[in-house]
């Protein structure tokens, strides 16, 4: 019988090749080529290539486009792992920023009375799909491996809502957190920031306007392959290798168009919308940035990592010999993917004692 894991790792890769599919480069321009006849398989690390394999044979589906869009949505959430009976998930709405709507959020660990470290979490999905709402082991996991608060934000997705309506959604759950900390048992010092892929994004972004309201300090931000640059394989080109798997170009300027408004790599993109096209990273929190070396974001991970590096940011970079984009959830019985596990829970342990 298969474990409540192999699912999730046969729906995340069923999910991933229902959402993307492998595009020729041809429709990007691109000054670095590699030899036709080079297998992509070779740059996979030996023990992720059965889950390609697995991935290979579900068969060629169309790419993540506005048409595929709804039908993506429905699956992702089908997706969802099983919440267990404790700790207990609870539901709450709050009020959102001026003029936009109520948010929800689910809050996992809180014990008034309390001073315990928290976790804000933003799920991934491009932007366009994904849920708190199915996220929520998700969150019961993190509050009982840190024993701390822990709280995901349904924030609204593109294209629906573009910029800036999901970064004040998850803006106000920070806020809210940080003023209800002691109804909530929350340590306002130890408060701290977690997102995969879009979610990545999504904590990037919220760190770098805190740190401008200046309202709410943040003690760790966990960038899991975070979507960080518009410009990926818009206006700026990649080696075909990269993103060949799971996440890819065409996928990810939908992605970006969506969650943007306008094309992206324009001088067109919203101020403040995209974290790599802020100059000044100074004074930002502490990260942790994690990503496979040929996932499409790889090369944006590792140059905002190099930057806030520069802007006297403390950086724990960690790149994943041969892997792709979701790489931990696709195939998450691997050495690879449990040593990456462990470096971000123990980046995130050390965030709490020391803060």
């Amino acid at each position: 019988m298969p474990t409540r894991r192999n699912v999730l790792s046969l729906g995340c890769a069923l999910s991933a090749t229902a959402l993307l599919k492998n595009v020729a480069f041809a429709e990007v321009p691109t000054t670095q080529q590699s030899d036709s006849a080079t297998d992509p398989m070779s740059f996979v690390n030996p023990e992720f290539r059965p889950a390609v394999e697995q991935l290979a044979k579900a068969g060629p589906v169309q790419p993540l486009n506005a048409g595929t869009l709804k039908a993506e949505r429905e699956f992702m959430n089908q997706l969802a792992s099983p919440i267990l009976p404790s700790p207990p998930v609870t539901e709450r709405t709050i009020a959102g920023s001026p003029g936009a709507p109520p948010v929800r959020v689910f809050v996992v660990g809180d014990s008034p009375g309390s001073s315990k470290p928290a976790v804000l979490h933003f799920h991934h999905g491009a932007y366009v799909a994904g849920s708190a709402a199915a996220s929520r082991r998700d969150i019961q996991d993190l509050s009982v491996a840190h024993d701390c608060v822990a709280v995901s934000v349904e924030y609204r997705l593109a294209p629906e809502t573009t910029f800036p309506g999901s970064l004040e959604d998850n803006y106000t759950a920070l806020r809210w957190i940080f003023t209800n900390a002691k109804q909530l048992g929350i340590d306002t010092k130890r408060i701290a920031i977690k997102g995969e892929s879009a979610g990545g994004g999504h904590a990037a972004a919220l760190a770098i306007a805190a740190r401008d309201r200046g309202e709410v300090p943040i003690c760790l931000q966990v960038l899991i392959y975070p979507m960080l640059d518009d410009r990926t394989c818009s206006s700026k080109t990649m080696p075909p290798f990269l993103g060949h798997y799971i996440w890819t170009p065409e996928s990810n300027r939908f992605a970006w168009a969506s969650f943007l408004g306008v094309p992206p790599g324009t001088a067109r993109v919203p101020r403040n919308s995209v974290p790599a096209r802020i100059s000044n990273l100074n004074g930002l929190p502490p990260a942790f940035i994690g990503v496979g070396s040929i996932d499409l974001l790889a090369p944006e991970s590792i140059d905002y990592a190099q930057r806030l590096v520069a802007a006297g940011v403390a950086v724990e970079l960690n790149v994943v010999p041969g892997a792709f984009h979701a790489f931990n959830y696709i195939a998450p019985d691997t050495s690879l993917s449990r040593e990456f596990e462990h470096a971000w829970n123990e980046a995130l342990r050390r965030a709490f004692l020391q803060s």
